[in-house]
């Protein structure tokens, strides 16, 4: 279910830590922006740039994959559970040329204790755009624990001490 403190649909989910490849300002990262959707869902684009390639003038697949993991983590902002990745699947459907906007749409279809079900799709050009890429995932619940015993304490120690609550929570939100 929807956290009541989630953030309404159509509403950015911002980054949820500075330092993140797949939202966060990183010079080869994907920059990608997320929005609430309706129930537990999120919608996201990014645009393929060159340093993203793998074969010449296309996405490379490793790229496609960590863009469908970010935005499948980032419905678990909207249920407010902390939560890694335990399994990701992918279906590669046709190639992504460098200079698309990728855009991506993500969403919740089963939670069973700690084990949260969910699915993505990602288009080329538009949200209606032909179907590119798509993923079935598996994130499970863990406690912040997890990332402080598994996690370089410098960042740790730098997330934790920022004074705006609402970005150490988030901060811990996705797979490390």
């Amino acid at each position: 279910m929807r956290h009541p403190d989630a953030p309404a649909p159509g509403k950015p989910l911002g980054v949820h830590y500075d330092q993140c490849f797949g939202c966060g300002d990183q010079p080869g990262g994907l920059g990608l922006i997320a929005r609430a959707g309706e129930g537990v869902s999120v919608a996201a684009e990014f645009t393929v740039r060159s340093g993203h390639q793998g074969a010449p003038g296309l996405a490379h697949g490793g790229v496609l994959a960590a863009a469908l993991d970010e935005t499948l983590g980032a419905l678990n902002w909207l249920q407010r559970a902390i939560t890694v990745t335990g399994r990701l699947e992918t279906d590669f459907v046709r190639p992504v040329p460098v200079g698309t906007e990728l855009h991506l749409e993500a969403r919740v279809t089963a939670v069973h204790g700690r084990k949260v079900y969910c699915s993505a799709t990602g288009r080329l050009g538009a949200p209606d755009g032909p179907v590119a890429v798509r993923a079935q995932a598996l994130f499970i619940e863990v406690r912040v624990d997890h990332f402080i015993e598994n996690g370089r304490a410098e960042e740790i120690d730098a997330a934790l001490a920022d004074p705006d609550q609402v970005k150490v929570a988030r901060a811990f939100e996705v797979n490390p």
